[in-house]
């Protein structure tokens, strides 16, 4: 017999010096993976004794074998319903108020689209959860759910817009971002499977849309930051030609590898000063070493190669062709 078993929770609070009881229904529920964990389905507030009788009168749950409703008590150790119970609980609708209205079904559905690309099988191995408990990879689903949705900064998602979401209901029970350096520390932990998630990102797009992959787009762009040197031996963070006509910013460059229909393949972030005609011959060998060498054709704009790369392209076994822009 299945049953969602509701039952009254009690939240104690002390005010003022005195203790207060707060109330809500609750039901105990199971997530996929047969984790148990409790739901509140309605928030009652103070109530006294005969509100509480008539509450664990009017509580059913459905048997789906015997395919009727069944009164269930609501307290484990108070199986005896009051005789002094009313037969009914008048509500008046007209005073109800919504409150808290969370988003849903973007966020459902960008979990639909993570379990499609079967990408919990992929991090499940590669995010394990930490020694204190917290889950990489429930983060780094909200992450994504996030930058699918409403991209912004990781500040903003964990001080506004997660509270503002079902994002914590649809991940699990009691699941928390915790600090906000939790989403920094994520981030921290993917860079070392970058190449593995493209390949296996690349065979989900062949299954499910028969993607083709001849076709190449390559492009460069830029991001600057608001900060001033000097920076650690290594960092990226240079002065060089802005987009964004911000030449008083350090930047980073990035180079993107895509489909004509938009599915990434490789990505690489280069120093704020490079120039955009030295990063084609590696982001050339880059494909090749990934995904082997097969006759593909590269477009991109005319400021990008050189003419000893294209010659060097043309002299390649298979040749790559290529497109340039005039």
């Amino acid at each position: 017999m299945r049953q969602r078993s509701l039952f009254l929770k009690c939240h104690p609070r002390v005010k003022d010096g005195k203790e207060h009881r707060y109330w809500s229904i609750c039901e105990n529920r199971r997530t996929e993976d047969g984790q148990r964990f409790q739901r509140q389905v309605i928030y009652l507030g103070e109530i006294n004794d005969s509100q509480k009788a008539n509450w664990i009168k009017q509580i059913e749950v459905f048997d789906t074998e015997a395919e009727a409703y069944t009164t269930l008590a609501l307290f484990p150790e108070d199986r005896i319903v009051p005789s002094e119970v009313a037969p009914a609980i008048q509500i008046r609708l007209s005073e109800f108020e919504i409150g808290r209205t969370r988003q849903w079904g973007a966020c459902w559905l960008a979990l639909w689209l993570w379990k499609l690309l079967k990408l919990d099988e992929f991090w499940t191995e590669r995010l394990e959860p930490s020694r204190e408990g917290t889950q990489w990879r429930l983060i780094l689903k909200a992450l994504s759910v996030y930058r699918l949705i409403d991209p912004g900064s990781e500040w903003r998602l964990h001080r506004h817009w997660f509270d503002a979401t079902a994002l914590g209901d649809l991940l699990g029970p009691d699941f928390e971002l915790g600090c906000k350096e939790n989403l920094y520390r994520t981030l921290d932990k993917l860079l070392a499977h970058k190449q593995a998630l493209f390949t296996h990102l690349r065979s989900r797009w062949e299954d499910l849309f028969q993607a083709k992959f001849e076709v190449l787009l390559y492009d460069l762009t830029s991001t600057y930051f608001e900060s001033d040197p000097p920076f650690a031996e290594g960092d990226k963070r240079r002065f060089g030609y802005s987009r964004d006509k911000r030449p008083d910013c350090v930047q980073v460059v990035i180079a993107l590898v895509m489909t004509p229909e938009g599915f990434p393949i490789a990505y690489e972030v280069f120093a704020g000063n490079t120039s955009d005609k030295t990063t084609l011959e590696g982001m050339l060998q880059k494909i090749e070493t990934q995904y082997g060498k097969l006759q593909r054709i590269w477009i991109m704009d005319r400021g990008i190669p050189t003419e000893e790369t294209l010659e060097k392209m043309r002299q390649s076994k298979p040749p790559v062709q290529y497109l340039v822009g005039t």
